[in-house]
C-alpha cells in the first residue's frame, strides 16, 4: 500500500506541476483575487460548475477567459437577458440546401461564462442546467457531445434583483462551488489601476492544452482519502440536516440540509484541491477550506433564521466548528 501511495505521489507531482505555471500566468493579467483563480481551477479539475456572486467590475469575465487562453480552450461569453431563448444558447435546427442541418449554439465551447443567469427566463436556465448535466445538447433528433473539458461559470449580481428570475434551489444544487467575491483590498486597487492603464496590457501565453486538464482528472481520481476523512465528510453533510445529533443548536434555523451532491462534490473537490497543493491524499484541512463553497448554498434557511439575520456561511462555519475533526 505504501509503495502504491508513493507511486500515487509520483504521478500527483508529475500531472500537478502545472499548475503553479498556469496560476503565475494568469496572475500576470488577473490581480488579487487568489481566491477566485484556485476555486475556478479546482471547479475545473474537478469537473464540477462554480457559481459566482459578486458585484460587477471584479474580473470574473478576465479570469475565465485568461484561464481559457492558458490552456488553449475555447472561451464564449453569453450575456443572459429576459428576452433570451434556449435556442440562443444551445442552437437550433436551420434549413439550408434543401435539407435541415444542425447550427451549434455558443454552448459548444470549453469555458461557458453565462453572465447574470438570473436574468433570463426559466426556460433559458433549463436549458443551460440540462447541457451541464449531461454534457450533451439535443438539436432535432440529433444528440451533440459538449467539448471535454467543460466548465459553466454562472455569475449573479446581489445587487440588484429588480427583474430578475432567481435560481431554484433544485438548479442551484447542480452548481459545485458557489464562490462570494468580494473586492480587492487597496495594494491590489492599486496594482489594477497601473496595470490596466499601463500602454501594453500583458497577454496570457498557452500554457498546457485541454488534454492536460484531462489527464489530470485521471490522476485527481486516484488521490487517496482515507476511511476517518470519507466519515468526516458525511458527519459535516449530516450535521447540515440533523444538527441535534451533533449537538449543534441550529435546528431551527435550517429549513432543509445539504444533498447528497454535497457528500459527493467535498470528496471530489477535496481530492482537487490536494492534487493542486502537490499531495496524492486529502486531509480534513483540505475539507474544512472548501467547504464553505460546497456548502453555502445547499442549506436552506429558515424564517428564523432569516429573522435573527443568520447566513449560510455563518451556519456552515458552525457546522465545522462542531463536528469531531478526525
Amino acid at each position: 500500500m505504501d509503495l502504491e501511495i508513493q507511486q500515487i505521489q509520483s504521478l500527483v507531482e508529475k500531472q500537478a506541476s502545472f499548475v503553479s505555471r498556469l496560476t503565475d500566468e494568469v496572475g500576470r493579467v488577473i490581480v488579487g483575487q487568489k481566491y477566485m483563480v484556485e476555486r475556478l481551477l479546482i471547479g475545473l479539475l474537478a469537473d464540477g460548475h462554480i457559481l459566482i456572486e459578486g458585484v460587477p467590475g471584479l474580473a470574473k469575465t478576465l479570469a475565465v477567459k485568461s484561464i481559457a487562453q492558458a490552456i488553449q480552450a475555447g472561451f464564449k461569453r453569453i450575456q443572459f437577458t429576459p428576452d433570451l431563448l434556449p435556442g440562443d444558447l444551445t442552437g437550433t435546427m436551420i434549413y439550408q440546401d434543401g435539407k435541415f442541418v444542425a447550427r451549434k449554439g455558443p454552448i459548444f465551447a470549453n469555458f461557458i461564462l453565462a453572465d447574470e443567469i438570473n436574468r433570463a427566463p426559466a426556460k433559458v436556465q433549463s436549458a443551460l442546467l440540462e447541457a451541464m448535466q449531461e454534457r450533451q445538447v439535443t438539436l432535432g433528433d440529433q444528440t451533440y457531445p459538449l467539448p471535454k473539458p467543460f466548465l459553466v461559470l454562472a455569475t449573479q449580481n446581489p445587487i440588484e434583483q429588480e427583474g430578475t428570475y432567481p435560481l431554484p434551489e433544485a438548479q442551484v444544487d447542480r452548481f459545485m462551488l458557489k464562490l462570494k467575491v468580494d473586492y480587492p483590498d487597496r495594494e491590489d486597487e492599486l496594482k489594477i489601476q497601473d496595470r490596466m492603464t499601463a500602454k501594453d496590457i500583458p497577454q496570457i501565453n498557452a500554457i498546457i492544452t485541454p488534454e492536460d486538464i484531462l489527464k489530470a482528472r485521471e490522476a485527481i481520481h486516484l488521490i487517496y482519502v482515507d476511511e476517518k476523512v470519507k466519515n468526516y465528510i458525511v458527519d459535516i453533510v449530516m450535521a447540515s440536516r440533523n444538527p441535534q445529533k451533533y449537538n449543534i443548536d441550529i435546528k431551527d434555523y435550517i429549513a432543509y440540509g445539504a444533498s447528497p451532491r454535497a457528500t459527493i462534490y467535498l470528496n471530489l473537490a477535496g481530492r482537487a484541491l490536494a492534487f493542486m497543493r502537490g499531495r496524492a491524499y486529502v486531509t480534513p484541512d483540505d475539507i474544512k477550506s472548501i467547504g464553505p463553497d460546497i456548502l453555502r448554498h445547499r442549506i436552506i434557511l429558515s424564517y428564523e433564521a432569516e429573522a435573527e439575520e443568520q447566513t449560510p456561511d455563518q451556519i456552515v462555519q458552525k457546522i465545522f466548528d462542531s463536528v469531531e475533526v478526525p
